[in-house]
């Protein structure tokens, strides 16, 4: 099983610089029959090239997700590496949420970038290649760019093409590297960038091996199709198939929150009645309380 995918991924590669024969020249790296295999839990509709596609409603109850929400629930499901910290954050606002694309950067070596090149022209593609990925983005996309940490020649995009991202997906960026001409980003009020730094310097020495490809964000292995939440605290990466029961589960939580915290105002419990578990009255209480705030939410009672 490991020497089929190891196989696999290798072919992905070999496809990707046009080295199979017979093979169509693509920079994808990864098939779309291996996007469905490499995300086997996905039982949703998915994006023409395999991708998984969260519904616009889930994205849209994510908005108040906190990153120890998500931390919570991905440690209890087996997810340890789905988070990652240390960001610097252009246009802070509101939470950044959305479907993931991938691209991921690597050295540039002349002789593969040659060929990356050449099959860029056959597919179509205009532009130099950190424009290639932007093409593709949809409405609701986050765009998640590896570029390997580079800061200095790092850049993924400036105003312009920060322009063209909002453009196509309505939706901001995450750059493991760095962004330029932030003054004229910051006047995109609504494009929220996670990068890890700034310069004034052009993208350079760097050749663009994948798009929507797994790919390496400081300590998460990012999947196409996987759901971005940025907030003060850093970025989590939600695997598409827990989605929807993170927003189920997350506002359950701030319901129970938003009660609770009204009991310890009012004093009509103590901190430690409504740290433990709950009571069959209390719990009848706050059913009460959902019912009359209009909620179809109930709380089983133990």
């Amino acid at each position: 099983m490991a020497m089929k995918t190891i196989w696999q991924l290798s072919l992905g590669l070999l496809v990707a610089m046009g080295t199979v024969p017979g093979a169509s020249a693509q920079l994808d790296m990864f098939s779309k029959e291996q996007r469905l295999e490499f995300t086997p839990d996905w039982h949703g509709e998915r994006f023409a090239d395999g991708r998984p596609k969260v519904a616009d409603e889930v994205l849209a109850r994510l908005h108040e997700l906190t990153a120890d929400e998500a931390w919570d629930f991905l440690q209890g499901a087996g997810y340890r590496n789905q988070f990652e910290s240390g960001w610097k954050i252009i246009n802070p606002g509101e939470r950044l949420v959305g479907r993931v694309v991938t691209a991921v950067f690597m050295p540039l070596r002349r002789d593969v970038d040659t060929v990356i090149r050449s099959n860029g022209k056959k597919e179509g593609r205009i532009g130099d290649e950190n424009s290639w990925v932007i093409d593709i983005l949809q409405p609701g996309d986050i765009l998640v760019v590896d570029l390997f940490g580079k800061i200095r020649y790092g850049t993924m995009v400036g105003d312009n093409l920060s322009t063209a991202v909002y453009a196509k997906s309505h939706n901001g960026l995450i750059v493991n590297g760095a962004i330029r001409d932030v003054t004229g980003i910051q006047e995109q009020k609504h494009f929220q960038c996670f990068v890890r730094g700034v310069d004034p310097s052009a993208l350079e020495n760097v050749m663009l091996v994948g798009i929507n490809t797994p790919i390496r964000i400081g300590e998460v292995t990012v999947m196409p199709g996987d759901i971005a939440v940025g907030d003060p605290e850093g970025i989590t990466f939600i695997p598409p198939q827990f989605a929807e029961k993170i927003a189920d589960d997350t506002e359950m939580d701030h319901l129970v929150d938003e009660w609770g915290h009204r009991m310890l105002r009012e004093g009509k419990y103590t901190p430690g009645q409504i740290d433990a578990k709950w009571t069959a009255g209390m719990v009848a209480e706050f059913n009460a309380w959902l019912e009359k705030k209009g909620s179809t939410r109930r709380m089983k009672s133990n």
